[in-house]
């Protein structure tokens, strides 16, 4: 579960990179009731999607000659020694660590099976407002042509716990940081299969956002422009989900977890 107490290795953030930040603010307020608040003029059209007063995620500008997408960032103590460790580990640097003013130091990598994600060194910004809540970041979804090598990546750089469980006919990673149990689960690891594969997934992280109306929230970017990819469906014991599509084409998840 994750909480706003972010520990080394958790996710403490997360951003969308949109070639159209106002056409994005809107698809997603109408989707989550979240209102956009630009960092101001020095910050390249970037902003913070705020829910009731409070910070829940944030969209920019994409990076020039990328595909719309969510990036997720991890908490780290040192971004400069993780960019180390994720090269030592096979992956790869896409961005270099670098300061954001005073909030905070960051930098953004690939990790050897494809997938982008960034880090985070808080400085004034410690990360996300709220997370868990209607509304808000809840877990986090790594899709891997390779889970072994995933784990090892990233347990290497962060020191991830994981527990491979039984779903079906195909085996689902549940990933806690360093030192944390099932309470603590933050996000899961994905195989991806010939035929999801063929359906149009890549090696990607995803971010899900808890919602109480999955149907209704679905039905609403579906009125918007997005596409639903998969879902609404139950699964026994986690809740109902479905995967999105915005107008832009940067893919999310939403779920109502269960109680």
């Amino acid at each position: 579960m994750l909480t706003t107490n972010f520990v080394p290795g958790a996710p403490n953030w997360v951003d969308l990179g949109a070639p159209d930040v106002a056409a994005a603010a809107d698809f997603y307020g109408a989707l989550f009731g979240w209102e956009f608040q630009s960092a101001g003029p020095d910050a390249g059209g970037y902003g913070m999607l705020t829910l009731n007063g409070k910070v829940v995620a944030a969209a920019g500008p994409g990076e020039e000659g990328t595909e719309p997408a969510w990036t997720i960032y991890f908490q780290v103590a040192d971004a400069d020694a993780t960019a180390a460790a994720v090269r030592k580990a096979g992956g790869s640097v896409r961005s270099e660590p670098m300061d954001v003013f005073t909030a905070g130091r960051m930098a953004q990598f690939t990790d050897p099976t494809g997938a982008q994600f960034a880090v985070w060194q808080p400085g004034d910004t410690k990360g996300l407002e709220a997370v868990t809540e209607p509304g808000t970041l809840t877990w986090t979804e790594l899709h891997t042509v390779d889970v072994t090598a995933a784990k090892a990546f990233y347990n290497a750089v962060f020191g991830w716990n994981t527990e491979d469980m039984p779903m079906g006919d195909f085996t689902y990673t549940v990933v806690a940081p360093a030192g944390g149990g099932e309470k603590e689960s933050q996000g899961g690891m994905m195989q991806l299969t010939p035929e999801m594969a063929a359906g149009g997934m890549v090696t990607r992280w995803v971010p899900y956002f808890e919602v109480e109306d999955p149907d209704g929230v679905a039905a609403e970017a579906t009125k918007r422009g997005g596409i639903v990819a998969a879902g609404p469906q139950d699964i026994e014991g986690v809740g109902r989900f479905a995967v999105l599509v915005d107008p832009a084409g940067a893919p999310f998840s939403i779920i109502k977890s269960a109680s």
